[in-house]
């Protein structure tokens, strides 16, 4: 994790802070419409830790959660890929929407190896 760029940093939390936004505003349309949030919910708390993760690793900052969180992030994390990559195979070449995916699945893979760091550290 040490030999990430300060750019590909910045990116990366600003990548996991606007799916979060986005993740937030879903859940408060579906909730709003009444319709089944638990799968989202498990998504938004698991991108809340990716970022603490990163966080946590770049800028020192403290987090709370236990290794139990850490794995099911993890698993969380890791399920996304299949479909973001779906998507991204789908986009076209230099398109501001494969630039956006892009960012995405590098700030997911950089938060599921700061959660593996982390989890190895406490073993």
């Amino acid at each position: 994790m040490e030999n990430v760029s300060n750019v590909n940093k910045l990116e990366s939390i600003k990548s996991f802070q606007s799916t979060i936004s986005k993740s937030e505003k879903a859940l408060a349309h579906m909730t709003q419409k009444g319709a089944n949030t638990t799968l989202l919910k498990k998504r938004l708390k698991a991108l809340y830790i990716g970022l603490a993760m990163l966080e946590n690793i770049w800028n020192q900052r403290p987090h709370y959660y236990t290794l139990e969180d850490l794995a099911e992030a993890r698993n969380v994390l890791t399920g996304l890929f299949p479909s973001i990559e779906n998507i991204y195979a789908k986009s076209k070449a230099d398109s501001p929407q494969r630039t956006l995916l892009e960012r995405r699945i590098k700030a997911l893979e950089l938060a599921v190896q700061a959660i593996d760091d982390l989890s190895k550290s406490h073993m």
